[in-house]
């Protein structure tokens, strides 16, 4: 999993005065908008009664409207486009993320210029959950009125996820979840990720280091931390293989054997491609399969990467429990995961629960710690990597905007524009420390409390 961000940022109240500081325009200087006199009739003009009470005032970035019309600061990083009446429309019917989150996905509103600065400047003066109180509803509809943007709730975007009414994180629901996210084209997240194919934060150990290069040294760091350079012919579980790039390099590099499961038939298939390509068809295993089915096997290493924000806290227990089974003493288990202080659960009218990650959830490493420790594992090393995950994103936002008329192509403007949206965001989240990404390091110790762990990190590289 990627990354997780919500569309807006921090707190304000209904009344348009902000729990924080305010009055400064993007470009940090505080000064008023330049344009905030628009002409009488615009939309610019029409909506700046609710714009003014959605942002408390002035407002952080451009904004242009269909009409031509503008408002905010002439030194904005970017501007927010509405390109439609419908945005207002769809903004009436649900109130709330979803509303700017449909608009957004189906072209009606969009951001121009530099991305991540416009962004981290919305997120700065708009509300975390985007809800028009009575106030600012009240204002939205004499706008629409105005606008003539009046009329039946349009149609969601297909690429909406529809919520699952079965039990959350079930393994049916999980499965389409999954499906949701990772089977949209194996081709489109070429583009995106390189020739890596690698979907989790790499590892950049200078500056002149590459994705492929940071990727490679993410992989190779899983597997020392896991000891496979001290245990040829070690049989490893990677659970969320992904398209199989951990486990090519683990058997590759280290002569490990390899069982790698997910529950996506695309990446399963092109793993499993990749591993004939490579000779490694005795060596690799490619399963697609749950890991709550895994049992009655014993491994020497377990790694979790990017798999764990989709476990869920309800099922976390079982998870762990699940994979120290499998585990015999001096088995390590390397969890790497996406989180956030206190937790935070994707869910409801959300942009990241209904079109990117639907069930996901980020769970606090100190929960994850507890947990590995209940389920019997000594935890041995807790490592962040949030610097790198806002650096690899980066990269993947690149990727796909140099390739934009191929991805556009392959999965249309509508998931393009979401996965484009969503990396930029997520960095910004790793960037300010709204988000992390720990490794922790677990092992199972023996009778007698020998663990098996090298005495520094130095052994790992």
């Amino acid at each position: 999993m990627a990354g997780g961000a919500t569309v807006g940022g921090g707190t304000r109240r209904e009344d348009g005065n902000p729990d924080g500081p305010t009055g400064e325009t993007a470009d940090g200087t505080g000064s008023p908008s330049s344009r905030d006199s628009a002409p009488p009739g615009s939309v610019a003009a029409t909506l700046a009664p609710l714009v003014a009470l959605l942002f408390g005032g002035d407002l952080p970035v451009r904004f242009a409207y269909w009409d031509g019309s503008e408002s905010g600061p002439d030194k904005s990083p970017g501007a927010v486009v509405l390109r439609s009446p419908d945005v207002l429309r769809r903004l009436l019917w649900s109130p709330d993320e979803l509303g700017i989150a449909r608009s957004f996905v189906a072209g009606d509103l969009d951001v121009e210029g530099d991305l991540y600065t416009t962004i981290r400047a919305l997120h700065a003066a708009a509300p975390s959950r985007v809800r028009l109180g009575p106030r600012s509803l009240g204002a939205a509809v004499r706008a629409a009125i105005g606008l003539g943007a009046i009329g039946l709730p349009l149609a969601p975007p297909p690429e909406e996820m529809t919520p699952v009414r079965t039990r959350r994180h079930s393994t049916g629901r999980d499965a389409s979840a999954i499906h949701h996210h990772y089977d949209v084209g194996n081709d489109f997240y070429a583009l995106v990720l390189g020739p890596s194919m690698t979907y989790s934060c790499a590892r950049f150990v200078d500056e002149g280091t590459t994705l492929e290069q940071a990727q490679a040294a993410k992989h190779d760091l899983i597997c020392r931390k896991l000891g496979l350079h001290e245990r040829p012919g070690a049989r490893l579980l990677d659970v969320g293989c992904g398209w199989g790039s951990l486990a090519l390099h683990a058997a590759s590099k280290y002569g490990a054997s390899v069982v790698g499961i997910t529950l996506s038939r695309e990446q399963a298939s092109l793993a499993r491609e990749r591993v004939k390509e490579a000779g490694m068809d005795g060596r690799v295993e490619i399963r697609l399969q749950d890991y709550r089915s895994l049992g009655g096997e014993t491994f020497d290493a377990i790694s979790s990467v990017g798999m764990f924000e989709h476990v869920g806290t309800a099922q976390t227990a079982r998870y762990f429990a699940t994979l120290r089974a499998l585990l015999g003493p001096g088995g390590r288990l390397c969890n790497h995961a996406i989180s956030t202080p206190g937790g935070s659960t994707l869910e409801g009218r959300t942009f990241m629960n209904r079109y990117v990650f639907p069930d996901g959830e980020l769970i606090d490493v100190g929960e994850v710690v507890l947990a590995m420790e209940r389920a019997g594992f000594e935890v041995r090393d807790v490592e962040s990597l949030r610097e790198h995950y806002a650096a690899t994103l980066r990269c993947w936002v690149d990727n796909l905007e140099r390739n934009w008329s191929a991805a556009v192509s392959l999965v249309g403007g509508a998931r393009a524009r979401i996965w484009r949206f969503y990396m930029a965001a997520s960095a910004n989240g790793f960037d300010d420390g709204g988000l992390g990404v720990h490794q922790v390091l677990g092992v199972v110790p023996s009778i007698d409390g020998e663990s098996g762990m090298p005495r520094t990190r130095l052994d790992w590289g």
